[in-house]
């Protein structure tokens, strides 16, 4: 089976897809993969929370929720100068990418949004890629996020339609899918993915990568996340996804969006390296660097460059050309 367009695609075809023989799968993600990007290079990222807690969201995976009882102590809208730092420090560091994210249900017209725009521009003059997620926008919010430099928006399904109300209920899947119809009509590319492991089944994982494939055109970055249980969020208990099925979901991306970033994402810090590996085989080339993302653990950078050099992988800038392989 090969890439095809969003509207020739059935849900079934990426059920038959998503259960191949895993290593006759990770071949064709493999052999997708070198026809359209460098398979030796890792787009790497950094990202930045710019505001922690008290979101009026339900998710039941977040330690950022309202509604559920962690730890986290919340924290106020950063200073421009702090992110300024952080995004001086990540590029300093190998991040050709700097993500910024709000636990806001939504965007408010304040003061706030103002700041975050100019955080934009600043991290912009950095000469960094930009990537916000600030929860639901308004296509006049979307476009001034547009005109203040921000290239990305990440805006997840988290899961298929069908399981969405067993993990959130304060935002409907169309809801979401509202908010990318602004992100696009913007001219911002789409970052974009879910998480696995939330207790859902396999038939789940399959109608996520559905809804992502259909996008038209497909997100130009795609999130693989791992749940990473957090204590005191109703999925604390949730067993640990099965290494393979990570390995699958990357896979499947590859194929059915063959020039998007595959990125794999939280939850990457308790993969062995031997699935990791896998996964870049399979076709992921994007990373986030940093001990933490958001408020989850991530690899420190030492650890991700001891596994790129036994990997002979190396991070590279988005913007240069990758050389592909003839396949």
């Amino acid at each position: 089976m090969v890439a095809q367009a969003p509207a020739q695609l059935a849900r079934e075809e990426v059920a038959e897809l998503y259960r191949r023989p895993l290593l006759d799968l990770v071949f064709e993600g493999a052999r997708i993969h070198r026809a359209h990007h460098d398979p030796h290079v890792v787009q790497c990222s950094t990202l930045l929370s710019i505001k922690t807690g008290a979101c009026q969201e339900d998710c039941k995976y977040c330690s950022q929720s309202a509604h559920n009882q962690t730890d986290l102590e919340r924290e106020k809208l950063l200073a421009i100068e702090q992110v300024i730092t952080a995004a001086k420090n990540a590029k300093a560091g190998g991040a050709d990418r700097f993500c910024m994210g709000a636990a806001w249900r939504s965007i408010k017209d304040n003061k706030d949004f103002d700041r975050v725009l100019e955080m934009v521009r600043e991290v912009k003059s950095l000469d960094l890629e930009t990537c916000g997620t600030f929860g639901m926008l308004t296509p006049a919010q979307a476009q001034l996020l547009k005109e203040a430099g921000l290239d990305y928006y990440n805006h997840n399904l988290d899961t298929s339609p069908e399981y969405y109300e067993e993990v959130i209920t304060t935002r409907t899947y169309d809801d979401r899918l509202t908010t990318l119809a602004a992100v696009r009509d913007a001219g911002m590319k789409v970052c974009c993915g879910g998480i696995l492991g939330m207790g859902e089944s396999e038939d789940d994982r399959i109608g996520l990568l559905h809804q992502l494939a259909i996008q038209s055109p497909p997100p130009e970055s795609v999130p693989i996340n791992a749940l990473v249980p957090v204590e005191g969020t109703p999925l604390e208990n949730v067993p640990p996804l099965a290494w393979d099925q990570m390995v699958r979901a990357v896979a499947v991306a590859r194929i059915l969006m063959p020039e998007s970033m595959v990125r794999l994402s939280a939850g990457r810090h308790a993969m062995s390296e031997e699935a990791q590996a896998m996964c870049f085989m399979a076709g992921a080339n994007s990373i986030f660097l940093g001990d933490q993302l958001l408020t989850t653990p991530n690899r420190g950078k030492d650890r991700d460059q001891e596994l790129f050099d036994r990997l002979g992988l190396e991070g590279i800038n988005e913007s240069e050309p990758a050389v592909v392989v003839e396949v």
